[in-house]
């Protein structure tokens, strides 16, 4: 019901009569959420035209607002279906690098072990940093229009902040300390990408798809109760992330198939730059070698530890061009390059 605004000496309170269609949301299953929020002329299917204002969608226009700078018109620019409901997920399932580890069940281990631990725990420590920083620099150019992307990518960088933080922890606490720095190509690769799909393409669906796929291993790669905790959790976010990432894809191709062989392109020099060696890639030898030692059991079993290696490398590429189908890129798989194909399962349905 529109308000009757009692106009006095010096006041102007005609915004009390901007509209006349009072929004009532209802809590669901899980409180309010954003979901229950995402109603009538605030609804993301309601949303308008680019705006460079930074208004939040459902707001009432304001004749001379300001301008903030450049930022993305499209919503299919950074848009994922599944973000409203990431965002959700990832407010509700935080959790403590000081508290939900169980650093007190750490033991002393076999030397080798114990700093092969600490070498893949350097190269994991130095992507999530960049992981973190990366769409932090993306998120000036969200428009407020899609405010739950927004969301999301701040969620985003509060993951990776905590995976930074617990591989740090986790090399320095039990007699060890940081190892070999990497330099890689792939991560270089994510800071200079020129556009937000890009970057939600390599960075999202490839470079946190294989360190996701080694999380999902950290069974077998963790010496102790709190070395598999750690992996469990960080891969609970990284899931999230790559979800992201493949319904974002997905939404372009579905709106834009225009763009296609652009993402190929972008692809055809990530692909070359993650084999290329470097921290974040686990071809680069000390990374290979330490997962080797720890998938092994140590240097008296390197070669049993080379082949559960092999292993990995052969699920992170089959994983990666399942993703890439699912998000409507099946073709990719007869695109890659060899040093990726030769893990491919030829048979496998993508």
């Amino acid at each position: 019901m529109a308000a009757s605004p009692t106009t006095q000496s010096g006041l102007d309170l005609s915004w009390l009569d901007l509209y006349d269609d009072p929004a009532t949301a209802t809590p669901g299953k899980k409180g309010l959420t954003l979901k229950e929020i995402n109603l009538g002329r605030y609804a993301d299917k309601a949303r308008g035209a680019g705006d460079m204002t930074y208004r939040l969608r459902g707001s009432v226009p304001r004749p001379g607002a300001q301008r903030f700078g450049t930022n993305y018109q499209s919503k299919a620019d950074v848009w994922a279906e599944n973000c409203i409901m990431l965002y959700e997920e990832a407010t509700q399932r935080q959790w403590s690098s000081a508290r939900d580890i169980p650093w007190d069940t750490l033991e002393a281990l076999p030397d080798e072990i114990e700093r092969a631990m600490c070498q893949l725990c350097t190269m994991l420590t130095e992507v999530e940093f960049i992981a973190g920083d990366v769409p932090g620099q993306w998120l000036p150019f969200v428009s407020a229009q899609d405010f739950e992307a927004g969301l999301f990518l701040m969620s985003q960088i509060m993951d990776e902040a905590r995976h930074t933080d617990v591989f740090r922890k986790r090399a320095l606490v039990n007699g060890g300390g940081l190892l070999a720095q990497g330099a890689g190509l792939g991560l270089r690769t994510l800071l200079e990408a020129r556009d937000f799909t890009e970057m939600s393409v390599l960075m999202h669906v490839q470079a946190e798809g294989f360190v996701q796929s080694m999380f999902r291993m950290g069974e077998l790669i963790g010496q102790t109760d709190a070395d598999k905790r750690i992996f469990r959790m960080s891969a609970q976010d990284e899931s999230r992330h790559l979800a992201f990432g493949v319904m974002h894809l997905k939404y372009v191709l579905d709106t834009e198939p225009e763009r296609r062989e652009e993402i190929h392109h972008y692809l055809d020099k990530a692909e070359g730059d993650a084999a290329g060696g470097g921290s974040g890639d686990v071809t680069f030898p000390p990374v290979f070698e330490s997962l080797c030692l720890l998938l092994g059991g140590g240097s008296n079993k390197f070669d049993e530890g080379v082949q559960k290696f092999l292993v990995l490398r052969k699920r992170q590429i089959n994983e990666y061009v399942h993703r890439l189908a699912v998000a409507g890129m099946p073709d990719r798989k007869d695109r890659l390059g060899p040093l990726m194909a030769q893990f491919v399962d030829q048979d496998a349905q993508v």
